[in-house]
């Protein structure tokens, strides 16, 4: 893929010991910020893992609502170029770590559910599907990355019912893994990524087969006519 340098400007990459640090400098997704989580995941597929985190207290307030509200065509493409992120972080061939920094609302939780580990920090924050509350359907895509991710008990009040939740509930729920004190986000989600780093990439990529590709193989199968169900409220 092609360098982008105003891409470049709103996800931040660095490195620790062979683990790439993606820094989202934006609180929104919009297709800048999908192109280059996009692009730069392509840079590091041959890292040891992957910590994708955000700003502090913001980890990711979901899609861009200017151009969701600003009708369907335009919100059913965001859609689109968000299923490619959020499928390129399900099936990447390395283990993909969310150092989760606060509230993480619409695509910001589907991004968590995108990702292997989830660390979240301790606070007054918001973590869920909000979209049934804010005038919008839930796709199709969403709930089937629900489906694996979230817990039976907690799947209808996250979805159908768009309700949000606390970091401690969160975990309960399966948006996180675990949740730390802020200022130990960043190096507990380095140290998990740091034990996870000897799994081999071919191991991987086929285990991401037997264990995530149904679920793939349905997402892009029905992702256009999900597309064209897609409801906003204007």
């Amino acid at each position: 893929m092609e360098s982008n340098s105003a891409n470049n400007t709103v996800v931040k990459l660095s490195n620790e010991n062979e683990i790439a640090v993606l820094e989202l400098e934006a609180n929104a997704l919009n297709h800048d910020v999908i192109a280059s989580l996009i692009e730069k995941l392509d840079e590091v597929e041959d890292s040891g893992a992957v910590v994708i985190t955000g700003r502090p207290e913001r980890f990711s307030a979901g899609f861009d609502l200017a151009v969701m509200k600003s009708g369907e065509g335009p919100a059913r493409e965001m859609l689109r170029s968000g299923v490619e992120l959020f499928l390129r972080c399900y099936s990447f061939p390395r283990p993909v770590i969310a150092a989760c920094n606060g509230h993480a609302l619409a695509a910001g939780a589907i991004l968590l559910m995108s990702c292997d580990l989830r660390i979240g920090t301790k606070g007054e924050f918001k973590i869920g599907l909000p979209e049934l509350a804010i005038g919008m359907s839930l796709p199709l895509f969403a709930t089937e990355l629900a489906k694996d991710r979230i817990s039976k008990r907690h799947f209808t009040k996250a979805t159908a019912l768009g309700s949000t939740f606390n970091p401690e509930e969160a975990c309960d729920a399966g948006f996180l893994d675990e949740i730390v004190n802020e200022d130990e986000l960043l190096s507990t989600a380095l140290d998990r990524a740091e034990s996870l780093k000897a799994i081999g990439k071919t191991q991987l990529s086929l285990t991401r087969s037997t264990t995530r590709g149904e679920t793939i193989r349905k997402i892009r199968d029905t992702l256009e006519d999900d597309l064209s169900r897609f409801v906003v409220k204007q």
